[in-house]
């Protein structure tokens, strides 16, 4: 396949590439500063502002997939607009492309942890970290209108940090994934494993999956 990836030098950007490039497929990696997060033969660096649409079309055409690891601002500011505007312009960009699969890196804060409850609501849960998780809420709540696109929204385990890919996890919906000690975990390098899955075989379309050990 022939993947575009937005936001390619984060730590979990960084896996997706490293990720689809060992399965033999074509990267484009998009980042502001150009910038190669892993050297491979299959991937292609690119410069490129996903906050306009324009300039994501031309990056996109005839992508069999477009990836998505971006991130809110991270500035102190209300994130939720500013992301909004960002993922319109991808979002935008796609459709002028004529592209129709999009997998999205998504927050955590939004999973159903009870009836009524969902993380980002939990005693405990760290209030920097809360902008962040409520722009990601908004914008799974903006996919979920959203009927022209084949989207998915991925999100991760309330931790996720470097570490081992195993291949080992499960992959759930909406609530948040625990092991037996009550503990939600995934490494990026797993995650991206799950990521590069749902790209390929496309087996959850207009919805919300999750991933923790």
């Amino acid at each position: 396949m022939k993947i575009v990836l937005l936001g390619a030098t984060g730590m979990v950007g960084s896996r997706i590439a490293a990720e689809a490039v060992a399965r033999g497929h074509e990267v484009v990696a998009v980042s502001r500063s150009g910038s190669a997060p892993v050297d491979s033969p299959r991937l292609t660096a690119a410069a490129g502002d996903a906050g306009s649409a324009a300039e994501v079309a031309g990056l996109v055409e005839e992508a069999d997939a477009v990836a998505c690891a971006l991130v809110p601002p991270r500035d102190g500011s209300d994130p939720c607009a500013p992301f909004a505007a960002l993922y319109d312009a991808v979002l935008n960009g796609v459709r002028s492309a004529g592209v129709r699969r999009v997998v999205i890196v998504g927050g955590a804060g939004s999973l159903d942890v009870a009836p009524g409850t969902v993380l980002r609501d939990t005693p405990g849960f760290p209030d920097e970290v809360k902008p962040e998780a409520d722009a990601h809420a908004a914008l799974l709540a903006t996919l979920r209108g959203v009927s022209d696109l084949e989207w998915t929204y991925v999100s991760p385990a309330a931790l996720i940090a470097p570490g081992e890919r195993t291949g080992t996890f499960r992959v759930g919906g909406d609530s948040l994934l625990t092991d037996a000690e009550g503990n939600s975990r995934i490494s990026a390098e797993d995650y991206a494993v799950a990521f590069v899955d749902e790209i390929e075989k496309a087996a959850h379309p207009k919805a919300r999956i999750s991933v923790a050990y």
